[in-house]
C-alpha cells in the first residue's frame, strides 16, 4: 500500500511537470533559433494547417521522458539504460528533420535501419512468443531474430509517422494502445513496467491538451519516431511478459499503425510511385476529403481523428475477450485486414468520383 502511494505521488508530480513543459514549449517554440521548429510548409500532401505551428511536441516529449527516467530511478532505484539510450537516439533521428536538415527520406530510413539493427543485435531485443510455430523455430537464429524485430520496429515507427497528420489522430491511438497494455500488465503483476507505460500516457495526454481539437503544437518527426518506437517496445515486452496472451492479439492492437504503412508501401509500388515518399491517398486522408464536405476543413481535421479512433476501438477492443485464444485472435486479425480494404476501396471510389 505504501509503495502504491509513493508511485501515485510521483506520477501526480510528473503530470504537472509534463504539462508545464508542453505549455512552455507551445508558447515559446517560435523563439528557438528564429523559428526553425515552425512548420510553414502548407503545400505538402500531409499538411492540413493554415498557420505556422511549432513541431516541438517531440522536444517536449523527450524532455518529459528524461525527467520521468529520473523519477523512475527515485521510485525503484533502477536506471532504464536501454530505454534511455534508445529513446534519445530515435528522437534525434526525427529531430534532424524537425530542424529542417536536408536529409532525403531514403537516407533517413537507412540511418534508422543501421541504428536499430545495431542496437537490436547488441542489446539484444527479442520476441519470445509467436503463435506461428515455424517462425518460433527461425527466431532461435540470432540474425533472423534481429531482422524480424527490426522489421517490427520499422513498420510501427514509420506507421506512427505516417498517420501523424491530423490533430489527435496518432496521440489518441497511442493512448488507447498503451492503456490496454497497462490493463494487461497490472492484471499480471507487472507493476513497475505498468508505471513506465503510465508515464508515457501522461506525456501523450499533456501533448493532446495542446494539439486537440485545435493544434498549438505538433509532435513532428521526432515525436512520431520517439513514441512509435516506445509503443513497439512496450508491445514486445508485454508480449514477452504475458505468454498466456496470444501474439496475434498484440498484432490486432497495433493493426491500424502497422497496416496503414504496410498497405501504403505495396499500394505505391503497384501505382509505380516511390514507396518512401508521401502522397494523399492514405485512408485517413481519403476520409478527411469525404467528411470535410460536411464539416469543413478546420472541423473535419479533428472529427476525422475521432471517427478513425472510434472505429479502431470498436474493432479492436472486443478482441480482449478472446485475447488468450490464438485461433480466434488470428481470425480476428485477418478479418481486420478485410474490413480495412473494404473501407479503403469504398472511400477511394467516393473521393475519386
Amino acid at each position: 500500500m505504501e509503495n502504491n502511494q509513493i508511485e501515485l505521488s510521483f506520477l501526480s508530480i510528473f503530470t504537472l511537470i509534463s504539462f508545464f513543459i508542453f505549455f512552455i514549449l507551445s508558447k515559446y517554440s517560435y523563439k528557438i533559433k528564429n523559428g526553425i521548429l515552425l512548420d510553414q510548409d502548407f503545400i505538402k500532401p500531409q499538411a492540413f494547417h493554415k498557420s505556422a505551428i511549432a513541431r516541438s511536441g517531440g522536444l517536449a516529449g523527450i524532455i518529459s521522458l528524461n525527467i520521468f527516467f529520473i523519477i523512475y530511478y527515485l521510485i525503484y532505484s533502477r536506471i532504464l539504460i536501454e530505454f534511455l539510450f534508445l529513446c534519445n537516439l530515435m528522437f534525434l533521428v526525427g529531430f534532424l528533420d524537425d530542424l529542417k536538415t536536408r536529409i532525403s527520406p531514403s537516407k533517413r530510413l537507412a540511418l534508422m535501419i543501421i541504428f536499430l539493427f545495431a542496437l537490436i543485435f547488441c542489446i539484444p531485443i527479442k520476441i519470445l512468443n509467436i503463435d506461428i510455430p515455424f517462425i518460433n523455430i527461425l527466431l532461435q537464429n540470432t540474425i533472423f531474430s534481429s531482422l524480424f524485430v527490426l522489421l517490427c520496429f520499422l513498420f510501427i515507427i514509420n506507421g506512427a509517422n505516417l498517420i501523424d497528420g491530423f490533430n489527435g489522430l496518432l496521440s489518441i491511438n497511442l493512448i488507447i494502445i498503451n492503456s490496454v497494455l497497462v490493463y494487461i500488465n497490472l492484471n499480471n503483476g507487472n507493476t513497475e513496467f505498468s508505471v513506465f507505460i503510465i508515464g508515457q500516457i501522461i506525456i501523450l495526454l499533456s501533448f493532446l491538451l495542446f494539439n486537440f481539437p485545435h493544434a498549438k503544437i505538433f509532435l513532428g518527426d521526432s515525436g512520431a519516431y520517439l513514441f512509435g518506437f516506445l509503443v513497439a517496445k512496450n508491445v514486445i515486452l508485454t508480449n514477452n511478459l504475458n505468454s498466456d496472451y496470444s501474439s496475434f492479439f498484440f498484432c490486432i492492437l497495433l493493426f491500424y499503425i502497422f497496416f496503414e504503412v504496410f498497405f501504403s508501401f505495396f499500394r505505391k509500388i503497384l501505382q509505380k510511385k516511390s514507396p518512401i515518399h508521401p502522397d494523399n491517398k492514405h485512408l485517413h486522408m481519403l476520409l478527411f476529403k469525404k467528411i470535410s464536405f460536411a464539416f469543413g476543413k478546420d472541423k473535419g481535421n479533428y472529427v476525422n481523428s475521432i471517427i478513425i479512433n472510434l472505429v479502431y476501438v470498436l474493432l479492436t477492443l472486443p478482441a480482449l475477450i478472446f485475447a488468450k485464444d490464438p485461433m480466434i485472435s488470428r481470425y480476428w486479425f485477418f478479418s481486420l485486414i478485410i474490413i480495412y480494404l473494404l473501407i479503403y476501396l469504398r472511400l477511394y471510389r467516393l473521393t475519386k468520383n
